[in-house]
């Protein structure tokens, strides 16, 4: 018997179907359009998305060939963005995703007016444009009969439920990323709906993650190929899920997930809704392991930052690596000088995530000379962006979240030489996982606790994701990586005018702000 996991993100969905021991039976991916029809509006069509979902699903299924019949599945998702629909199920439009900045001004006016330390202590979100609710009002204030028209909003997870039972619910881990939610009481916030005139009625029912909410209809069954009597359970947002799926269900562990983005997820046992947590805009909700809560520390650059580097500076990388059949990144990391350098690089080519939330921010790097090398760049880049983790680290301990050891995922965790300077720089134990699709493991494990496959979170870690190696922090190394770390910590406070001037020039000239 097998469970499925669904992860719906940004620019595309995969399902995985899986044992009870996290071997991976079936998979499959599909891309959809990211629509920008004009500078910082970004939308998904929900009908492209759930197109997207049922060629997954139908393709998986048929992987299996009916011989590990599928018992269950839940469903995982990017947060903030939703969809709008009519009492007779028309979509109200496309979906406005996490980055899509158009409702800035709302958040602003809602930081004026409702205050941001009175939103964080509800909802355990920092109020910005990313949320839900700036989202709704800006909607609700655009876009004509909106409000009248308007009988459901559902974030991506309780949409593919809804679409897949006919049910209308949602999980806590969620729930939360609307900045609609109580994370205390774990319900709809009566006092935050209040203030944006809206109705707790357009919102799912709060369920907690790993609990059956039905069946998927027989006549979607047929059509997908899959058995009749599939439970559909509650899972959560794609970084929780993402830290279940690699084992992250103490208190004091984190999973560092190194993509496009790079995000720390760590896991506590309380809220912590701390001064210093709001002043650096992390955010505290619940876990989808059950009874735990969430923080998220995240710089928007990550790996994406190597990817800068081989497209404007690795022709002869990437030529080498269609010579010999070898990955590109690593050939470029294997460039890398040894040991810490004196170049230190600000790794905020796409803008700075926490602890600053500066969408003006800027790249840089310092203290370039003649005698500079092509290794060290490579090598002040990946310390650039370990040093802004490191960093991040600092503050969650100094707020309340204590980190003792980190689970490394993502495309950065494939690199020994990489977790290697991260446990170095960290000053923390770092592990690599057999675990290539974490949110989808973390979905489909929820599912198998639902249905008592696993009796709790502890026995489905147990069984289903293993520790390949375990890289220790070498102290000398660390303490010359600190040294140099001291000055990092000075680098963005020192650039931040001049970061500013660059983008008011920027936008003066008509040029892409970014």
């Amino acid at each position: 018997m097998s469970l499925v996991g669904l992860d719906v993100g940004t620019t595309g969905c995969k399902a995985i179907v899986v044992d009870l021991g996290g071997r991976i039976i079936a998979q499959s991916y599909r891309e959809y359009p990211l629509h920008s029809p004009r500078p910082g509006w970004h939308e998904l069509d929900p009908g492209e998305v759930w197109a997207g979902i049922v060629a997954v699903l139908t393709e998986a299924a048929a992987q299996t060939g009916g011989e590990d019949p599928i018992r269950a599945l839940a469903v995982t998702s990017q947060g903030e963005a939703g969809v709008a629909l009519t009492a007779d199920g028309d979509v109200l439009g496309r979906s406005l995703v996490s980055f899509d900045t158009r409702s800035a001004p709302q958040a602003e006016r809602w930081i004026a007016e409702f205050g941001a330390q009175r939103t964080f202590e509800i909802t355990g979100q920092p109020p910005q444009s990313m949320y839900t609710i700036p989202k709704l009002l800006w909607m609700k204030e655009n876009i004509p009969g909106f409000a009248e028209r308007l009988w459901k909003f559902l974030c991506f997870e309780e949409f593919v439920i809804y679409r897949l039972t006919g049910e209308l619910v949602t999980s806590y881990a969620l729930a939360s990323r609307t900045m609609a939610f109580d994370v205390t009481s774990k319900c709809w916030s009566s006092v935050i709906l209040s203030a944006a005139g809206l109705s707790p009625d357009i919102f799912a029912t709060p369920r907690p993650s790993c609990e059956v909410v039905g069946e998927i209809r027989p006549e979607l069954a047929d059509q997908l190929g899959w058995p009749r009597g599939v439970r559909v359970a509650t899972a959560g947002h794609d970084q929780p899920c993402g830290a279940f799926g690699s084992g992250v269900i103490e208190p004091g562990a984190a999973v560092d997930g190194t993509g496009t983005v790079e995000c720390i997820t760590a896991a506590f046992s309380e809220p912590v809704l701390t001064e210093t947590m709001l002043e650096h805009h992390f955010c505290c909700y619940p876990h989808v392991a059950r009874g735990l809560y969430v923080a998220l520390a995240f710089n928007f650059t990550g790996g994406s930052l190597l990817r800068w580097f081989r497209d404007v500076l690795g022709a002869a990388d990437i030529s080498e690596a269609a010579r010999t059949g070898r990955d590109v990144y690593d050939i470029i990391l294997d460039q890398a000088t040894e040991g810490p350098v004196n170049l230190l690089t600000l790794p905020h080519f796409a803008v700075a995530g926490t602890p600053y939330m500066d969408e003006h921010a800027r790249g840089g790097m310092v203290g370039l000379s003649l005698s500079t090398t092509r290794g060290d760049i490579i090598k002040s880049l990946i310390d650039g962006l370990t040093f802004e983790m490191r960093l991040n680290l600092e503050i969650l301990d100094r707020a309340g979240v204590r980190i003792d050891t980190l689970r490394a995922i993502g495309g950065g965790a494939k690199s020994a030489k990489w977790l290697q300077l991260k446990a170095d720089i960290f000053g923390k134990p770092v592990c690599a996982l057999d675990v290539t699709e974490a949110p989808c493991l973390g979905a489909a494990m929820a599912a198998g606790i639902a249905i008592g496959d696993y009796a709790d979170e502890r026995e489905a870690v147990a069984a289903a994701v293993h520790v390949q190696r375990v890289f220790e922090p070498d102290q000398t190394r660390h303490a010359q990586y600190t040294e140099r770390y001291r000055v990092y910590e000075r680098l963005y406070p020192s650039l931040r005018e001049i970061a500013h001037e660059l983008h008011a020039l920027d936008a003066g000239a008509g040029g892409s702000a970014q």
